[in-house]
């Protein structure tokens, strides 16, 4: 059986398995709701969507207690290095503090990251003094680069954003998992139900992030604690080891020294 190791995000302790986001649902108190019954200690906050810098009108940050649960900034709706940079900077002076979540996004349909200038606007950030947790897709070559530019974690998707496809390709997964040991591996975007996040989990993510699964549910509160039930059975499994698969039958009950 495998040693079960804290979740650690430069430098910081996790309980929780589980990253959610802000967007989406109905009201803000059903997304207050949510974050408690997921049981997270990290929330994303869309910079270019959210009002963050007059506190005078109700804000998504009203409903986030954040002495319990950690911000995580991100770049969501930036399509180049110079936008995502300047975004991250805008959060970092709005009280946001340091830690981000980076994209950018290389096409408008399938929301896919652009990989090239992910990892430009990586080393840029982590330059700035900033905790760089980038978005990007399923390859090993590109993971590998991004710890290389000095990010935090490496966040895979699973299918793209807002699909609810599930984990489409779990063999490039397994690779990553394989491939990235010194940062954590958290598969982001794509989760559609429970059964999503468990074999993410399952497959060795150290974390999953989700947001539309939960939010836009019909009923997102019972849809959070699946989720925070998921994330923990997943990983569970993960660290038993599951048995081989066979091709035939193995009794329950071995056959061997039966009494004739």
């Amino acid at each position: 059986m495998k040693s079960d190791e804290p979740l650690i995000i430069a430098g910081k302790v996790y309980r929780s398995r589980l990253i959610v986001g802000t967007g989406k649902y109905p009201n803000f108190r059903v997304m207050l709701d949510c974050h408690l019954a997921s049981g997270t200690e990290m929330v994303t906050v869309a910079v270019r969507r959210e009002n963050i810098s007059d506190r005078t009108k109700e804000s998504v940050l009203d409903y986030i207690d954040t002495s319990r649960i950690a911000l995580l900034p991100n770049t969501a709706g930036c399509y180049t290095v110079d936008d995502a940079v300047l975004t991250c900077q805008l959060a970092r002076e709005a009280g946001l503090g340091s830690l981000v979540k980076l994209e950018v996004i290389g096409d408008q349909k399938t929301l896919f990251p652009d990989v090239l200038g992910l990892l430009e606007a990586t080393r840029e950030l982590v330059k700035q003094g900033f905790t760089v947790l980038p978005y990007t897709n399923d390859d090993v070559v590109v993971a590998k680069k991004l710890v290389d530019a000095g990010a935090a974690a490496v966040m895979p998707l699973a299918a793209p954003i807002g699909s609810g496809l599930g984990i489409c390709n779990p063999y490039t997964l397994r690779l990553l998992r394989e491939a990235i040991t010194t940062v954590p591996l958290v598969v982001d975007a794509g989760v559609g139900t429970a059964s999503d996040a468990v074999r993410a989990m399952e497959l060795g993510a150290d974390g999953v992030l989700m947001n539309t699964a939960i939010a836009c549910a019909k009923d997102p509160l019972r849809m959070a604690q699946a989720m925070k039930l998921a994330v923990e059975a997943g990983r569970l499994a993960f660290l038993s080891g599951r048995i081989p698969k066979k091709l035939y039958a193995s009794a329950s009950s071995p056959i061997e020294g039966l009494i004739e």
